[in-house]
């Protein structure tokens, strides 16, 4: 959901052209997050080539230009070059350009919605803005009160306004950029992550967050200074303006040095620059000024939190988010699931030893043994994986397992209890509803973990402890990869649980060795791919689709029923089969595409029952079954055939020719599988 990205080069001569393709090109790494429109700002100024002056660097006669457009970023791309006023040979010493995409939440997409908003015509300050402001009507409404116009529907022309309206009413001309900033930031409610660009402070950058991610990326020719970041809480904000306490430049250049700084929403905008970046945590503000990067925070409240920053090295690697030989992002994920379960298990299931070691929950495993019980909470394809694993949590720790989806634990009010264990599942680790449910378990004492595939993501930072799952950059919107991993994560977790005890030695055995050949399998299944092809042709041009199960395999009927939804915009329904004659079988006719998973379980007799009731009212079902199963097939109208692994991993099989399912119909459609309308794949509002 929304993206940002802003560059900074300071004593590093560049082209205006160089900027614009710099600041588009992060843009389009972020494409994957979902979103409507695109716009960016930077300097203007004549076309007369300027002086770089090294010592102010910056163009006292320049002014911002914004440029912003509706629909994909290659449309803003081709607007850029369309604009007279730009001289795209102009070179800078200094700039800072920022940009955004949005996915429209307050106002239709359209240019004038999109970010950068400004504070007034002559773009005094400019801002991009992820996440929600929930007050913005009061601060508006104030605003129009004092004589200012809005030109946009959005929440975050109210930020830009406020901000020209502190620099209106400063009490000196010896007040900083960032004491601006922090004194719009104290003001506004909800979640957010800003970066802002001003006239009046030519070369500065101010960036901060709460609730929504923001890091930033430097790269220098010369030496960083430091790799360590302090932090200075600032002096509590009083209603008048007033200064900050001073505060070092705690990452700077050497003296003939460039320095550039690359401010993004998600690293993968970043990593074809540099692999060296600071995560900011929520009320940090970072600021840029004269090739220093100083980092803050406004203190709320009594609470002391961490005093650094740390920079740390990405590991990520720019192939890990090209396509390569893939014709989309969903196909290349789904077909890396060998090696990033392979990923998932690695260093962490010790195969000589015949153990698990999650080496992000040993100091709290003891802790985690003696809890009254263990509390799952996600959203999505990460609240499936939950309800995939549950029943083997179950079985293996001997505690009551609750899982819970986000948004309704919250509505809720859950009593949560101090001896509880609180799991919160997020690809991202950004997840609003994920996060606010992870605050509210804290507030009350809980012990909290968090599985997550982003490292330095908010989940990953304010959970107690928890697992990386390791699969990888993860682009396309729908979830593919990411669930197989969260499910081998969790696998591996209740096995380290019960690893000690006897009574559970044969099952701890009977599951390690199928994890040792669950690649193996997931290869074969996907070599089904042209068979599910073909299968696609028959079902692509239906308007609903029917996917049953039960036991362990209920889940991948709801996330493989969820997959087509986003991705093919077919009505898609996953249904406990248990519950057929409860309402689900009205639906049932000879015109209805029906899928059944049937696999050899300890529920199979109860699955046979369910695949007579839909053959008895002339279903023509599709079964997804065990190679060895010569029962089922004889009622199908198509089987896919899988290799049958232990009950408690077969849904990591039998959930994948879903995912191609999916995909291949969408493609069959005509539709955009990496990017399905109306999604995002942070979800960082509610």
């Amino acid at each position: 959901m929304c993206g940002i990205f802003a560059y900074v080069n300071h004593c590093t001569p560049r082209p205006r052209k160089h900027i614009l393709q710099t600041l588009v090109n992060g843009l389009k790494r972020l494409e994957y997050r979902g979103y409507d429109s695109a716009g960016l700002a930077v300097d203007g100024g004549s076309n007369a080539t300027p002086t770089i002056d090294t010592k102010n660097n910056n163009n006292p006669s320049a002014h911002i230009v914004m440029i912003k457009q509706k629909g994909k970023v290659k449309n803003l791309d081709e607007k850029i070059y369309k604009n007279q006023e730009l001289d795209f040979e102009v070179e800078f010493g200094t700039h800072v350009g920022i940009a955004h995409t949005r996915w429209a939440t307050h106002g239709v997409p359209n240019a004038v919605n999109s970010h950068p908003q400004r504070s007034d015509k002559d773009n005094e300050f400019v801002v991009v803005h992820n996440g929600i402001m929930t007050n913005y009507k009061t601060i508006k409404t104030l605003l129009e009160g004092h004589g200012y116009e809005f030109e946009s529907e959005t929440d975050t022309e109210v930020v830009a306004k406020l901000i020209k309206y502190l620099w209106d009413n400063k009490e000196n001309d010896d007040v900083s950029f960032s004491t601006l900033v922090e004194r719009v930031i104290q003001q506004i409610e909800g979640a957010f992550a800003f970066v802002f660009k001003s006239r009046h402070y030519p070369g500065q950058c101010i960036a901060t967050r709460r609730g929504s991610p923001l890091l930033i990326g430097i790269r220098s020719e010369s030496k960083i200074t430091t790799d360590s970041i302090p932090i200075y809480y600032s002096s509590a904000m009083k209603p008048t303006l007033e200064r900050t306490e001073s505060r070092s430049e705690v990452v700077t250049q050497d003296a003939e040095g460039g320095i550039e700084f690359y401010f993004a929403s998600d690293a993968s905008a970043i990593i074809e620059h540099t692999n060296r970046v600071i995560y900011l945590e929520d009320d940090d503000v970072a600021a840029v000024v004269k090739g220093g990067l100083s980092i803050h925070r406004i203190k709320r409240g009594n609470v002391n939190e961490s005093g650094a920053r740390v920079i740390t090295s990405l590991q990520m690697e720019m192939a890990q988010i090209m396509k390569g030989e893939f014709s989309s992002f969903m196909q290349k994920e789904i077909f890396e699931q060998p090696e990033s379960v392979v990923n998932t298990m690695r260093g962490r299931v010790l195969w000589d030893e015949r153990r698990i070691h999650l080496g992000g929950l040993a100091d709290h495993i003891t802790e985690i043994r003696r809890c009254r019980r263990i509390i799952i909470i996600a959203c999505g394809t990460s609240y499936h994986s939950a309800i995939a694993t549950r029943q083997l949590l179950e079985e293996l720790t001997e505690l009551p397992v609750m899982v819970e989806l986000a948004s309704d634990f919250l509505d809720r009010s859950t009593p949560i209890f101090r001896d509880d264990v609180c799991f919160f599942i997020s690809q991202s680790g950004e997840t609003a509803d994920t996060l606010m449910a992870l605050q509210y378990c804290k507030n009350h004492g809980a012990l909290t973990v968090g599985v997550t595939n982003t490292v330095g993501s908010t989940i990953s930072r304010m959970t107690d402890c928890g697992v990386h799952i390791n699969a990888g950059p993860e682009i396309g919107v729908a979830s593919t990869k990411a669930y197989t991993s969260q499910f081998v994560a969790l696998v591996m977790f209740a096995m380290m649980m019960c690893e000690d005890r006897y009574s559970k030695r044969q099952r701890y055995d009977e599951i390690f060795d199928a994890l040792k050949a669950l690649p193996d399998l997931i290869k074969e299944v996907l070599s089904l791919d042209q068979e599910i092809v073909n299968l696609s042709e028959q079902l692509h041009k239906h308007k609903s689709l029917l996917v049953m199960g039960r036991g362990y395999n209920f889940a991948t009927c709801l996330e493989g029923a969820l997959k087509i939804k986003e991705i093919t915009y077919m009505h898609s329904e996953g249904i406990m089969a248990g519950e057929l004659k409860h309402g689900p079988l009205a639906l049932v006719d000879s015109d209805m595409p029906v899928l059944m998973i049937i696999v050899k379980d300890q529920v199979f007799g109860k699955c046979q029952n369910a695949l007579q009731q839909v053959v008895a009212r002339h279903g023509r079902p599709i079964i997804i079954c065990d190679k060895e199963d010569q029962e089922s097939p004889k009622c199908a109208s198509h089987v896919l055939r899988i290799p049958q692994t232990v009950d408690c991993l077969q849904g990591i099989l039998t959930v994948i020719p879903l995912q191609l399912l999916s995909y291949h119909m969408a493609v069959m459609k005509g539709l955009d599988v990496d990017f399905p309308r109306n999604l995002a794949k942070s979800v960082t509002v509610e």
